[in-house]
């Protein structure tokens, strides 16, 4: 609204990125793949309050897309897409190129504030991450029915393994299909997984590296 803003010092961002995609799949081989980023959630870490805040990126967000060249040294062109395509617009099936094409597009969305890190994972962390944890617990937010009947609405589950994959993942068949809703579970998925990832922390505080180990191959 007219107003002048600096921006704040000592903020560092993390942009996560989640793919549609299986680790090892032969749809990551190609530029025309299709792949691309369901899930973007960037960050903001404040190196000096220690406080982190996380923004959660709708993938049908419009914003500036880059098409890059073979090895992603030259801009081909730039076009209004939704955001989830930025990491298929790349000619080059170099994952990290593919990464920072979308890191791009969300510093276009942001008005060039700066994305200092990212890290991607395919759909086989969540199942993953989630049996790591010995499972997640939290309330169904909506009808499952037909999808996965023992997801029923309202009630208090522990997912395991690639029924977490599904409680973020699924769309259609639900009574809502869309993004938004969508993206209500996977922030009340991650907030849960945060959770009992502390828990973990404090019985062992080398935890956090046994995680990591465990996901590092679905991870750039």
């Amino acid at each position: 609204n007219g107003e002048t803003y600096v921006l704040k010092e000592n903020l560092e961002t993390f942009l996560l990125l989640g793919l549609d995609r299986y680790e090892g799949s032969d749809s990551a081989d190609s530029h025309e793949s299709g792949i691309q980023t369901d899930f973007l959630m960037l960050f903001v870490f404040n190196n000096e309050t220690k406080q982190c805040t996380a923004i959660h990126i709708n993938r049908d967000t419009m914003t500036n897309v880059n098409r890059l060249s073979v090895g992603g040294t030259t801009v081909v062109d730039t076009y209004t897409r939704q955001i989830a395509l930025a990491y298929n617009y790349v000619n080059d099936d170099n994952d990290k190129i593919r990464c920072r094409n979308t890191k791009d597009s969300v510093e276009y969305l942001l008005k060039g504030v700066k994305v200092d890190h990212y890290l991607s994972v395919t759909m086989d962390a969540v199942a993953a991450s989630c049996d790591i944890v010995d499972g997640v617990e939290l309330t169904v937010l909506d009808d499952f029915t037909g999808i996965d009947d023992t997801l029923v609405k309202g009630e208090t589950v522990t997912l395991r393994g690639e029924q977490a994959l599904r409680y973020v993942r699924s769309r259609y068949g639900l009574e809502d299909s869309s993004n938004s809703t969508r993206m209500l579970r996977q922030q009340q998925y991650i907030t849960a997984l945060y959770d009992k990832i502390k828990q973990k922390l404090e019985s062992d505080d080398e935890f956090i590296l046994h995680f990591l180990t465990k996901i590092d191959e679905y991870i750039v």
